[in-house]
């Protein structure tokens, strides 16, 4: 069996722990728990006819009073770089930490996550915003941690790309 360690990144609030906790357990909780640290799960996927272990590492979210450590992402063979489409600062902070990322892990798979996608009717982030994003050759997927939307897919399409390197 394959070992992959994916990262969790994004600002605060971003919804990073209720996408893994819908993607592992298939639940969603409106209670909202900050992350102290860093919190692993594990889920077994078949892809690309291999069993993959995915050891998913939900970092916490980045504020102006602290900045994501680094080191935690050492090892990751994938990322997914989360953003609450209800709030666009969050995209600015995702645009600097897959700078970040990549400079201290250098080029590895990850997804761009507009998440929310449930409350559209709040959303901030405009769609030139995600074209000029989709144009440098990322891959976004709009998702719902709370009622599922395109969780699955985007856990599953960032295992094909890593299988695929």
């Amino acid at each position: 069996m394959l070992q992959k360690k994916i990262c969790m990144v994004g600002a605060f609030a971003t919804g990073k722990t209720s996408l893994v906790a819908r993607f592992v357990n298939s639940i969603f909780s409106d209670n909202y728990h900050t992350t102290v640290g860093v919190k692993i799960d594990r889920k077994i996927v078949n892809i690309q006819e291999k069993t993959v272990n995915m050891i998913l590492w939900d970092i916490y979210g980045e504020d102006e009073f602290q900045k994501v450590r680094m080191s935690y992402l050492r090892g990751s063979s994938g990322y997914l770089l989360v953003v609450d489409g209800t709030r666009t600062n969050t995209l600015e902070k995702a645009l600097n930490l897959q700078r970040r990322v990549e400079d201290t892990i250098g080029k590895v798979p990850f997804i761009m996550i507009l998440n929310k996608w449930d409350m559209k009717d709040e959303w901030e982030i405009d769609n030139t915003d995600i074209d000029a994003v989709i144009k440098q050759g990322w891959t976004v997927v709009k998702t719902s941690a709370k009622n599922g939307l395109g969780v699955e897919e985007v856990f599953q399409t960032l295992a094909k790309k890593i299988m695929d390197e």
